[in-house]
């Protein structure tokens, strides 16, 4: 009988060790309309790598898990940090668990309803989003942001909710750290 070697994480840095992995990068020129500071966004590099997801592959079906790792660089546009999208589910119903594997940073969880909860992100973090909850990582950080994420894979991501209205809070630069700030 053969014993197989399984995909392998490093917790340190985030970073899977899998042959078949799936990658994607966002360009800042894919956040258009996200950062508040129009003059600073216009200011930066077009193909300026603002996150990238690694994740392994899975089947899209009832009952299958995706696994992945969400990695957000150090930077700000203007005095705004670099942050994902954020998203609904598509199966808005779906939940999904975030782990903090390094750097530090803010997830932002927005309900239906307009109503936001920040926890922060930091190696050994857990966090349960909820279903019908939108969420962002903000790195708040001087490194990389790094967190592993498991969620069904039949939850998609829904962007255009978000679109109009974006979420009702920004993460600037604060003295020595960052500050909040509301935007209904």
């Amino acid at each position: 009988m053969d014993v197989l070697t399984p995909p392998s994480i490093n917790y340190v840095t985030g970073k899977i060790n899998a042959g078949n992995l799936v990658e994607k990068v966002t360009l800042l020129s894919s956040l258009d309309g996200i950062f508040a500071d129009k003059a600073a966004y216009a200011s930066l590099p077009e193909d300026r790598v603002i996150y990238s997801v690694e994740m392994l592959p899975a089947e899209s079906a009832e009952g299958e898990l995706n696994f992945g790792v969400s990695h957000i660089e150090a930077g700000s546009v203007g005095d705004e940090f670099f942050m994902t999208r954020g998203h609904y589910h598509e199966r808005i119903e779906q939940a999904e668990y975030y782990f903090g594997s390094a750097g530090e940073g803010l997830l932002i969880l927005q309900a239906q309803t307009g109503v936001v909860t920040i926890e922060k992100v930091f190696p050994g973090s857990i966090h349960h989003i909820g279903g019908f909850i939108a969420h962002r990582l903000v790195n708040t950080g001087n490194l990389r942001l790094s967190a592993l994420a498991v969620w069904p894979s039949i939850a998609g991501h829904n962007y255009s909710a978000l679109k109009d209205n974006g979420f009702n809070i920004r993460v600037l630069k604060g003295d020595g750290g960052f500050k909040i700030t509301e935007c209904f």
